[in-house]
């Protein structure tokens, strides 16, 4: 048999939370905000595979994920 045509669902990986904190010192009573931003999503890159001679070599799988992103952490 012979598949040369398949639906899949392909999702770039989520961002990472960001976190929210105010900078504190001392002899600065109000000092602003120094929250840090989270991390990027995972990026989804397609590469095609010479040795595949039709799309059923590909399997079941009909959803790609990336990775998400780091949160940021306090230091």
């Amino acid at each position: 048999m012979f598949l040369d045509e398949k639906n899949i669902e392909v999702r770039s990986g989520r961002g990472g939370d960001g976190i929210c904190s105010f900078h504190r010192e001392k002899f600065v009573p109000l000092g602003g905000p120094d929250g840090g931003d989270g991390g990027r999503g995972g990026h989804v890159i397609l590469q095609v595979n010479e040795q595949y001679t039709t799309l059923l070599d590909m399997g079941n799988t009909h959803i790609y994920k990336a990775k998400s992103g780091a949160h940021r952490q306090t230091t």
